[in-house]
Order: C-alpha cells, then structure tokens, then sequence
C-alpha cells in the first residue's frame, strides 16, 4: 500500500504540468475539488502552484448524494457542480482551473459553459501520484495526436478487427474527434492527466458488429482484467448480447441492466491510445482505490471503447464502461492505423 505524504518529486511533477499548461508568476488559479477528492492530490497542486509562482485559491463542493442504482465509478462526469449558477460562474472566465474532482469535468453538462466563457480546464485524474509521477506529459505527444485526431476527421470509416474474432464498423461522418496529450494552454479547452488518446463520438446508429474481448482487456468501471472471453453484439450503437457463462459477462449484463435504461447499452466513444510509458499492466501493482484507471486508456496501441453519454448521439445516461482492448488492428477508410495492438507510421 501506497503512502499518502507529500513527497518533493510529486510537488515537482505537478509543477511541470502547470509550466506546460502555461501558468505565469503572479497568475490566479483555481483549484476545484469536492469533500471527497484525493486531499494528497489537492495539497501537491496547491504546493506546485505557489512554486511555480502563482496565486492559487481553493473552491470545493460537497460531493453530492448517490442517486444512481449503482455504484457509478470511471464515468468522467462530475456531479459535483450540480448546475449551482455562483458555482459555475467562479469557474468561468479567462484562465486555468485544476479540476480535482473524483469524476473529472470532460462530460459534465456544466463544462460546455466553462469553456466557452474562456477558461482552460486541466483535469488531473483521480490516481495516487505513484502513477501520475511516471506519466508526465510529453510535448512531444501532442503533434503525434494531434496528426492522429486529423486523420479521424477526414476519415468516413473506422474498422476494428482482432485476431479473437473482433469486427466492428464505425461510421465516422457527423461524428466529433478529440485528442488528449496531457496538458492544455488554449483558452476553451480542456486536457486531462495521465494524456495519449485520440477518440471520436459517433453520430446516432454509426456502430455494428461484435467485439471479443480476452483476457487482459480490462474492464476500468471495476477495474479488473478480463479473464474469460466475453463476446459483445453490437447493432445500431446498442449492446444486443454479451455472450459468456463466466463471472466477467455475468458482471457486465447485471450492471447494465441495473441502470433500467437502454441508453445504458449505447455506444459512447471510441479510439485508440498513444501513450508509449503507460503500461496495460500497471492495474496489477494498485489497490483499487489507488487508481481510476486512465494509463489503461492510455496505452499505446490500444482499442478503447467505450458505453454510456454521448452528446452528438444525443444521449445522457450516468452509466459508463471503458474497456481497452489489446492486440486489436484499427484501419481508418482502410489504411491501417494500429496492427495487433501496435500503432503504425508517424503516429508511433
């Protein structure tokens, strides 16, 4: 187990994502987090802030009440701001905000506001700082993710194929892309940390076919790795049939059931990962609690899909699954772009 103390190399790994964010002597940055985020990650961003030279200020929010029928873990979208008009308006406006939050800003109904009023969110993932420390944003990702986002808006088609008998079609028109390296200095935008990933959010009906998930894909809502072969039919965007009389199916078909909606069974994004350091291991080493998962949708060479919300499908449902997936090959309009779990060309 993992001690939670302030230790002088987090301070320092923080403040090096503050520099790449662009913070300046002198500047005001908000620090967001709620009753129960991390407090070891709220002290060291407070700490590599004043070392960098600016002017952090704390604003928390009381974690708000569970009102889902599950546990809801890894969905990215805070609750925390609980549309609280003064809230969002001490967020909004030009600058950084940390975000802290357990479930982080990137699909919060509120951050649309935020962003437009001009701030630039970095959302630091709810992980100990063991993780974030061997994960340091490199500048030297964002060109091979900005090229990799590039290529997904020009493309009509995306085809995922695997050896284990995965095929699935995504049809990529109307669709949004987005590429995350890990840190953010443009005002509108937002990043997260641990970074590497290029995604898209498909239009309405734009996803068919079937996955065959293996042992060591992982599930990230319970963070735990496959270990029996679990077979997902997917037609128009919705999970028709997982196939597998063994605990991981079990888990998944309860679990989406539990949420008694069928956009629970929708398809939410899709992707790849691009970050060399993060290992699809790494899950084994943590306690569950010390960890949220991203290094594993961050790995490189990855197929990440993804259930739950899905803004341009027009879907808002809590319930989310994040599943990354070895050894699969991803072509866009048939050009490959990774080959059994390996990425290919300038994206490498």
């Amino acid at each position: 187990m993992l001690t939670d103390r302030i230790e002088a190399k987090w301070i320092d790994s923080f403040a090096t994502v503050f520099r790449l964010c662009g913070v300046e002597a002198g500047e005001p940055v908000r620090i967001l987090s709620e009753t129960q985020s991390r407090p070891l990650n709220v002290l060291l961003a407070e700490l590599a802030l004043f070392s960098v030279g600016a002017r952090p200020f704390h604003i928390v929010a009381p974690t708000p009440r569970q009102t889902a029928p599950v546990p809801v873990r890894s969905t990215g979208a805070s609750q925390a701001l609980q549309r609280i008009e003064p809230l969002i308006k001490a967020l909004s406006g030009p600058g950084l905000v940390v975000d802290l939050t357990l479930e982080g800003l990137l699909h919060a109904p509120e951050l649309t506001h935020i962003l437009k009023s001009g701030a630039r969110v970095m959302m630091i993932s709810n992980e100990h700082p063991d993780v974030l420390e061997r994960l340091p944003p490199e500048p030297e990702l964002m060109p091979r993710v900005k090229l990799g986002v590039q290529m997904l808006k020009q493309a009509h088609e995306m085809r995922v194929t695997s050896r284990a008998g995965t095929n699935l079609a995504i049809a990529l028109d109307g669709a949004r892309t987005g590429g995350v390296w890990g840190f953010t200095d443009r005002a509108g935008s937002i990043a997260h940390w641990p970074g590497g990933l290029c995604l898209v959010f498909p239009k309405a009906g734009s996803v068919n076919g079937r996955l065959v998930l293996s042992p060591g894909d992982a599930n990230l809502t319970f963070k735990r790795y496959f270990e029996s072969e679990t077979l997902i039919a997917i037609e128009d965007d919705y999970v028709t049939r997982i196939e597998g009389s063994h605990l991981d199916a079990e888990l998944m078909r309860d679990h989406l059931a539990a949420w008694g909606e069928p956009d629970a069974y929708a398809v939410s994004h899709v992707g790849w990962g691009m970050n060399a350091r993060a290992r699809w291991d790494a899950m084994a080493m943590y306690d569950k609690r010390d960890i949220n998962g991203t290094e594993l949708r961050a790995f490189a060479g990855n197929f990440l899909f993804s259930t739950g919300a899905n803004e341009v499908a027009g879907r808002f449902g809590q319930g989310h699954f994040d599943i990354p997936m070895r050894n699969c090959s991803v072509a866009l309009d048939g050009k490959s772009v990774v080959i059994d779990g390996k990425l290919q060309g300038a994206l490498a």
